[in-house]
């Protein structure tokens, strides 16, 4: 029996979840939804049919999971989609112009001059960091751990806020990651929620939270300068040795002019935020996952405790550890940190015989695609199976973690890397199981959160 049948012997675990509606939410819960969850605005039939569509405040909205449609809008027709004026009022006070918000020759420009610093050998060179930003989180933890129940959510934020710190920027974060935290939280409960105004009016007339967004951008990007200064004081390297060294060696190809203070400024939130959240809610979904899975959590201690990562880099893709590996794919299947891809049509196209005016919203939610009934077996089971070598290929465009096209996340290499290292070492170290009873529910706002996190119960393995 191999590997994959004998994971496949064992009854699979079906974590908890809300049931889509079998209809479709009226109107008002609708849009409710969009704000206080997207979930529960999907219904039945989106998990079921490649293409829905409903008419959405004078335009048509389609919710797509065919794989020739999302092809169609992210990679051969993707310069007809653009990003919806909501998403870029919700993103823009925090994320300013940095690469995950422009478009155009901004974004292309932006792109070629980050492409280096992750790049495999560039991510390699960062393991170490990683793996020495995970050792000391976890002499940390030890200390938690032994004093009762931990909230893992809270830890692993840190963990990645570090890794993102020590990596990126060659900065500790212990004196900023409150204070981010913070931020993050504030900007979360009220402004990061889409509200109805930021849909309908055009992004060049003034929306009701326009003003309190711009309020908090005057409040948010000091801290940055903060972080930035903090990396400024240190002994400038003659060598690039991070990120930051990179962006200010970039020049623009066309006028030779580097960075402007304020496009680092953004490229160093963009980095932070996209480099910390998503990994962090990875970790405490595939420890949740691991929790609810004893004898799948059982082997990846095994894998961990005899793999050899003296030499972390490459430990994501070489063979050392297929099942963590496995174990964060099939994580990022169930529950993707980026939940939903909105684009606008700037022109009328078609996809999979569908008729897409100019103004029509295209919505492509990993969420629905990843558990959706037509693409995968037991989609809502937690099967790692899936993702281990030898097992079936996954469908082309079916499997969306880090999107897909010329905007796939620049990152994905990094946060894998991230993830799979932090698993191993955490699981390795650790026998972790729930300290209370409940199901764990996910929200999704702005990324994939539970709605409340669950303390957990840690016991160190005997070495």
């Amino acid at each position: 029996m191999d590997a994959i049948e004998a994971m496949r012997a064992a009854p699979l675990v079906v974590p908890p979840r809300r049931e889509p509606p079998e209809r479709e939410p009226s109107l008002g819960a609708y849009l409710r939804s969009i704000r206080d969850n997207a979930l529960i605005g999907w219904p039945a039939r989106a998990y079921e049919e490649p293409i829905t569509r409903r008419r959405l405040l004078g335009r048509t909205s389609f919710t797509v999971s065919d794989p020739d449609a999302i092809r169609r809008v992210l990679v051969d027709n993707q310069a007809n989609y653009a990003r919806t004026s909501g998403s870029v009022r919700i993103l823009r006070p925090i994320l300013g112009e940095g690469l995950l918000i422009s478009e155009g020759s901004a974004w292309r420009y932006q792109r070629r001059a980050l492409a280096p610093a992750f790049t495999p050998k560039a991510i390699d060179g960062l393991a170490d960091h990683i793996a020495s930003s995970v050792e000391d989180g976890l002499a940390d933890l030890d200390a938690e751990a032994a004093a009762g129940p931990v909230q893992l959510f809270a830890f692993l934020h840190r963990l990645a806020l570090e890794i993102a710190g020590r990596s990126m920027f060659s900065v500790a974060m212990e004196s900023h990651g409150p204070e981010l935290r913070r931020f993050i939280a504030a900007y979360s409960v009220r402004l990061g929620r889409p509200h109805l105004l930021d849909i309908l009016i055009p992004l060049r007339w003034p929306a009701p939270l326009d003003l309190p967004r711009a309020l908090f951008r005057r409040r948010w990007t000091p801290f940055l300068d903060r972080i930035i200064a903090a990396r400024a004081a240190e002994a400038a390297p003659r060598e690039a040795r991070d990120l930051l060294d990179l962006l200010l060696a970039v020049r623009n190809p066309e006028t030779g002019e580097a960075f402007s203070y304020a496009e680092l400024r953004d490229q160093v939130a963009t980095m932070i935020l996209a480099g910390h959240e998503t990994t962090a809610v990875a970790l405490f979904w595939a420890l949740y996952l691991l929790a609810l899975d004893p004898a799948t959590q059982e082997q990846v201690a095994a894998e961990a405790r005899g793999a050899d990562l003296r030499e972390p880099a490459g430990c994501a893709g070489d063979g050392r550890l297929p099942l963590t590996r496995a174990v964060v794919d099939e994580t990022l299947r169930l529950y993707p940190p980026a939940f939903l891809i909105v684009r606008r049509a700037l022109q009328a196209d078609t996809i999979a015989g569908h008729a897409v005016a100019a103004g029509d919203i295209v919505m492509i939610p990993p969420w629905v695609l990843h558990r959706h009934r037509r693409l995968w077996p037991n989609p809502d089971a937690f099967d790692p199976a899936r993702f281990l070598p030898g097992a079936p290929a996954v469908p082309r465009y079916a499997y969306l973690p880090f999107g897909v096209g010329p905007r796939v996340c620049i990152g994905a290499q990094f946060a894998l890397t991230e993830a799979v290292l932090a698993l191993a070492r955490i699981v390795g170290r650790y026998r972790i199981a729930l300290a209370e009873d409940g199901p764990v529910l996910p929200l999704a706002v702005v990324t994939t959160q539970p709605v409340h996190a669950p303390p957990f119960r840690l016991e160190r393995r005997s070495a």
